[in-house]
Formats: C-alpha cells, structure tokens, sequence
C-alpha cells in the first residue's frame, strides 16, 4: 500500500519503527525533520503532547506514528490530555505491530504484540489492523469511516502489519564520524575488564554480545536491555549502588534522550562507580537510520548540568582510548560521548541465549562481585 490515504494531513509526529520505515522514509524526503510538518519526537508520549499542541493552533487533526513498544509511552497522555472526558482533542496514530501474534519475533516484543490491539481499545483508541493484502482505498474508506470520532474529539489507530506501506523513495542515512560503534563499543569492553556492563537495545547489544563470542567469553558480565528503550541507565545505576564494582552502561543516544531525566537521577545519585558511555551517531539506527535530535545538541554540558562528576567526549580513536583510561581513574558517576558513525556490519546477528538465560547469568555473576 502507498501512503495516498494520508495526503489530507500535514503534520505528523513520531518515534521511527522499523515496521513503519516506508513511511518514515516518505515523511523524511517529504518534509525532512523537525519542522511544522514532521518531528521526530524523543518518545512517544512527546509526539501525544506536539500532536494535542498542533491541533489546538490549528484545528486539524494529527497524525502519529510509533512502534508498539511505545504504546506504554501514550498512555498517559491519551488518557488525561487527548480523552474526550478531558479535552477531547482528536488524532490517527499509525501503530508498527511488532510480535503479532503467530509471526516470529524477538522476545522483547512476544508480549507486547499479543495485548497491542487491547491496549489501544481499553484507552479508547478505535482500531482497525491493516496489512500488505489492504488497498489504499479500503485505508481511505476506514478513514472516512471514523471522520465522526474524529470530529468528536476522539482517537484512531492503524495497526499497521509487516509489509503494509510501500515507498519507492531512496534515502540514505550516514554523518561524517569516522568510528564505527563495534569498534568503540570493543575497546569499552577492554576497558571495562571484569566489570559488568549494561547495554541499550537495539544494535549495540547485539554488538556486545558478537564481541564476546569472538573472543570465546562467556556473557554474566553483561546485561543486554532487549527491550525498554531509554531505561538501560536506570538499570545499571540501581546496580551500581548496590555494588563496589564499576558499572559501565553503553548507551545510545536515541535512547538517552527519550528518558532524558534519568541523566538528572545519575547525575545525582553519588555513585562514584558509574560510567555511562553514549554512543551518538545521531541518528536511530536499529529502525533504519532516521535522524535524533543528537548531533544538534551537547550532551556532555547536559551532563555537567545534571551533576555528573566528569564528563567527557571522544571524537577519535586516539580520544577514546585516553578518555576510557581516565573513567578508569575518576570517582563518578562519569559520562562519555562518544561521536559514532551510522553502519553495522551486514551480517550481524543476534544473541543466541535467552533473555531469562541472559538474565541467570548475569545476577550470577553480579553474586561473585563485592
């Protein structure tokens, strides 16, 4: 299906799905990025907020795109801002279903896909699923269909299949940083040694998980967030309290801004054994390149202002090496930035163990350590 049923709506607000990338791609060669056509939004319940802010300036209804996953993300918004017990402001949101039901997927998104189309129903959101077997005017129908939800302050939502959108466009993301993320995230690893290490989801834990089969080590030291996106900081710094080891989180920074306030609760935690690493190219990568908001602003003045005791920045290989030697020496929490180009290898795989295997091994390993 082409995008043609969306042609009567000019705003459009979300947080990139791999799932919706036809459509991802159409807004970027469309509209570029945040602008007052399209933004892509640090999570998904900021894209509620632009969406609830677009329609009372002018009237017209919005329209946001998101991956199942962020669904928790809405909730509160749609049901104390968007609700027409509240405000009644109305919106479409186009929702990528990652783990339906009978198809395989990763287990971050098993059961999150089974409760997706219950989750937008028991909000009040109506549904309707849509897959590479919908025409677009069967879309545009439905459309027409729910015009007097819509006109009542009410919500929408495509459940959008696999496969569903097509788009003929070409769109190429990339920046000028020279370091690869595995080559970063390898040299991390040998900073960290024996120290357990806390890692975002999306490529940078699959990275990890490669670098310690090629090096034939086992994984308790490390915890791979599949899933959670913007929580992987949280996670380490309640182990680093509880902990006199070094506790190293690799972030990203798609995933750091989109709970940007747990850099506050680091920042003023006290825990001198903290490292949190950002790896930033700038760009959400996992779901197909699209751009954040991470190369336009500085994450290390950000990080000075939320308290932590040092923060640095490495652009180089050279940089790098030096800045892991001196996190290595410093009383934290400490942060790193380190500037990333967008690629991956092509044969990338994924993690061979479960995560509650994952799981087992790392709080084994986590006993062993003081």
């Amino acid at each position: 299906m082409t995008l043609g049923f969306l042609k009567d709506y000019d705003f459009f607000t979300g947080v990139p799905d791999s799932l919706l990338q036809p459509l991802c791609n159409y807004l970027m060669q469309k509209y570029g990025a945040n602008n007052a056509h399209h933004i892509i939004a640090a999570n998904e319940g900021n894209c509620v907020a632009l969406a609830a802010g677009h329609y009372l300036a002018t009237g017209k209804v919005p329209v946001v795109y998101l991956q199942n996953s962020g669904i928790g993300n809405i909730v509160n918004p749609v049901a104390s801002l968007l609700n027409d017990k509240v405000y009644g402001i109305p919106c479409i949101f186009l929702v990528g279903w990652r783990g339906e039901p009978g198809v395989h997927d990763e287990p971050q998104h098993v059961f999150q896909g089974e409760v997706t189309v219950k989750l937008l129903e028991d909000i009040g959101i109506a549904t309707c699923v849509i897959s590479k077997d919908t025409t677009e005017e069967q879309a545009a129908k439905q459309l027409a269909a729910w015009q007097p939800l819509l006109q009542a302050g009410k919500q929408v939502a495509f459940v959008v299949k696999k496969g569903t959108f097509t788009f003929d466009g070409k769109m190429t993301y990339k920046n000028s940083n020279p370091m690869l993320r595995e080559e970063i995230i390898r040299r991390v690893v040998k900073a960290a040694g024996d120290d357990v290490i806390v890692s975002t989801t999306g490529k940078a834990s699959r990275e990890l998980f490669e670098l310690r089969e090629q090096a034939g080590e086992a994984h308790g030291k490390d915890f791979l967030t599949v899933g959670s996106m913007g929580h992987s900081s949280s996670i380490a710094l309640k182990i680093a309290m509880e902990k006199q080891s070094r506790v190293w989180c690799i972030d990203g920074d798609g995933a750091a801004l989109m709970h940007m306030g747990a850099m506050a609760v680091i920042g003023t935690s006290g825990a001198e054994n903290f490292v949190h690493i950002v790896i930033n190219n700038g760009a959400h990568e996992s779901v197909g390149g699209l751009p954040t908001v991470g190369a336009k602003i500085n994450l290390c003045k950000i990080a000075e202002g939320c308290g932590y005791k040092i923060a640095l920045c490495a652009r180089s290989f050279e940089e790098l090496e030096s800045a892991l030697e001196c996190v290595k020496g410093e009383k934290g929490p400490v942060f790193l930035e380190v500037e990333c180009a967008i690629g991956a290898r092509e044969n990338l795989g994924r993690p061979t163990t479960s995560a509650q295997d994952n799981k087992r091994a790392f709080m084994e390993y986590l006993k062993k350590l003081s």
